[in-house]
């Protein structure tokens, strides 16, 4: 079984057994009308308690919705030079097997889904639907992208989707955010959320003593003596830089969860959509 078959049916096996189970979806869309107020009951979701009124009242009421249409699902991966790496699986591959799981379950929720990948252009993107082929197809391109000297571009990333999707979507962005985006105007039009893809090896690398390194987006090689107080003092700045990305993207509004190369993808996707 290839590698991309791998990832297709546990990903299929996990949203439609093990990883959803009863639920309709791991996500909860915004495609939805307030009719009324009602009286909280055992099992009502408490997300939708409306607290203004429960304080006048002094008894838990919730706000009762209506489906009003289908959600539109867009996920997007970024394939720039920083993902070609990992020490049990590249990230790339997490990323594919991440729109693999996102993907059967927006249209095991019967909304709409499509896919874009992105280095600093858009590299290719697929229309609003419901085929399950099309999940397959963008599987297999993210996993054969030769993704080594790519650059990324965040601006153009936000620019392009900000003019492409004129519908408001739930926009799942899947990279491994060494670069700090500006998401702030996509996200006052569409919901997105930040998935961070990492390895624990490129947080933490261990002591190399004197080696040559090459940045896989760039093509410089570095050389250094890698010892005991290099490396604690990269951790650190590693470290400060995702503060500063957690801080931006709490600015913004944006949802965002870490998924390493050694973890569970589902288990992770779950916590972030079930607020756990």
């Amino acid at each position: 079984m290839s590698k991309l078959q791998k990832i297709l049916v546990r990903a299929r096996r996990q949203v439609f057994s093990e990883m959803v189970g009863n639920n309709p979806s791991i996500f909860q869309g915004e495609g939805y009308d307030f009719i009324e107020l009602r009286e909280y009951m055992p099992g009502d979701d408490i997300r939708h308690i409306d607290w203004n009124i429960t304080a006048k009242l002094q008894k838990p009421y919730i706000k009762v919705f209506r489906e009003e249409r289908e959600l539109n699902v867009v996920i997007v991966s970024i394939l720039n030079g920083s993902v070609h790496f990992g020490s049990k699986k590249f990230k790339q591959e997490v990323i594919a097997e991440v729109s693999a799981l996102l993907s059967f379950s927006t249209l095991k929720n019967g909304d709409l889904l499509s896919s874009y990948i992105f280095t600093d252009r858009m590299i290719s993107n697929t229309r609003p639907s419901k085929k399950l082929y099309q999940i397959q197809k963008n599987v297999d391109e993210i996993l054969n992208f030769d993704a080594i000297g790519e650059k990324l571009d965040f601006k153009a990333i936000s620019d392009t989707l900000f003019k492409r999707l004129k519908r408001k979507s739930l926009i799942l962005v899947i990279g491994d955010f060494f670069e700090i985006p500006d998401f702030k105007l996509l996200a006052k039009k569409h919901e997105v959320v930040a998935l961070i893809v990492r390895d624990h090896l490129e947080e933490k690398p261990p002591k190399m003593g004197f080696s040559s390194l090459v940045d896989p987006e760039s093509g410089a090689t570095l050389e250094g003596d890698f010892n005991a107080s290099s490396v604690v003092a990269y951790a650190k700045k590693v470290h400060a830089h995702d503060r500063a990305l957690y801080k931006q993207l709490r600015k913004d509004q944006i949802r965002f969860s870490k998924i390493y190369t050694d973890t569970n993808a589902s288990v992770a996707l779950r916590r972030l959509f079930e607020g756990k």
